[in-house]
């Protein structure tokens, strides 16, 4: 596949390239990355003519965006396309000395509150610019609503009636003032998608993790919905936080989490027949997503320019019709799951 070619996202008007960038990695997710590398990371991919990056706040608590902007800022505008999120306000910790850093292997000393306020909303992307250094973001995203983050039923219920009474109208007015141009939601879990979609008039989800090559369970009722609405999908974890990258190796990550044997047997499965095709594990994880018709883009984070090479490689290997045939065959792949990316 090409990764410079564009896809439309959605209703919107925007045109991302159907391989676009995470930027969860340079945060410092799990893994300490410097300035100088995250820059040279960032400078690869636009190099190889990436011109989809993905952000947030909470990635590294405004590293991310900090270092995103760096880069991008002096760069032409109208040449890339530019998401981040909402959802979270930081501030300074009251105990410097006895903060917790969580799972960022580093990343910058602030707190955070969920706000889906619309001034929680505003203040977030507000924020957003000036840690970027632009004046405009071409979409936003709804960050973290789900039950992943706020576990009890009542709590997930409370933050969707503040983004119902105040956020959504902050989000709207933002796009029609043209300030961006499309809203989106990220999405983790089954179940959240139709419940935001009878909510809202959403653009596009950033789905992660839940459409993968080891993950198709979306067909059943998310997808469809979305095609029914015309709502674009990009895909984040798309190798399910390294597996489907490294193969079932010791210490494999599934979901954040260590690979559970079952999980290790079928992805040890779905490397064998890629193997048999002569084709890349991370290369049929790579391009799979965008069979369906909904999706976008899909957005690789790295933190060495070299993940970025080997990435693009894999997403430019030809995949053969039977490859996908067999894996349907052996049900390591949904019957029903849309495919394309044939040589």
């Amino acid at each position: 596949m090409n990764p410079t070619a564009t896809r439309r996202l959605g209703r919107t008007d925007v045109q991302v390239t159907q391989f676009g960038f995470g930027t969860a990695p340079l945060g410092d997710l799990f893994t300490r990355v410097t300035d100088e590398q995250a820059a040279t990371v960032l400078e690869t991919a636009w190099d190889s003519g990436i011109r989809y990056f993905d952000t947030a706040p909470w990635y590294g608590r405004g590293q991310s965006e900090h270092r995103v902007g760096r880069f991008l800022y002096s760069r032409p505008r109208d040449q890339f396309v530019l998401s981040t999120k909402v959802g979270r306000v930081f501030k300074a910790p009251r105990r410097r000395e006895a903060f917790d850093t969580g799972f960022w292997a580093g990343g910058l000393p602030f707190d955070h509150v969920f706000d889906y306020s619309y001034d929680g909303v505003m203040r977030s992307f507000e924020d957003s610019l000036q840690r970027l250094g632009m004046n405009r973001i071409d979409l936003a995203i709804i960050h973290d609503l789900d039950f992943r983050h706020h576990v009890h039923a009542e709590k997930v219920s409370a933050y969707m009636a503040q983004l119902a009474t105040g956020g959504w109208r902050a989000l709207e007015e933002l796009r029609d003032a043209g300030v961006i141009q499309g809203i989106g939601c990220g999405i983790n879990e089954l179940g959240m998608m139709p419940r935001f979609l009878d909510l809202f008039d959403l653009d596009f989800f950033l789905v992660a993790l839940r459409y993968t090559l080891a993950d198709q369970d979306t067909l059943e009722r998310e997808l469809p919905y979305c095609v029914e609405r015309n709502v674009g999908v990009v895909i984040g974890g798309v190798f399910n936080s390294g597996i489907l990258a490294s193969g079932a190796v010791p210490g494999a990550k599934y979901d954040y989490e260590d690979a559970t044997p079952e999980q290790m047997d079928r992805v040890s499965r779905l490397d064998a027949v890629c193997r048999r095709h002569g084709v890349p594990l991370a290369a049929a994880a790579l391009q799979f997503p965008l069979g369906h018709p909904a999706v976008a883009s899909v957005i690789p984070g790295a933190v060495a320019p070299e993940q970025v090479t080997a990435n693009l490689k894999h997403f430019q290997h030809p995949i053969p019709a039977d490859l996908w045939a067999e894996l349907k065959h052996g049900k390591l792949l949904r019957g029903d799951a849309p495919v394309t990316c044939i040589a």
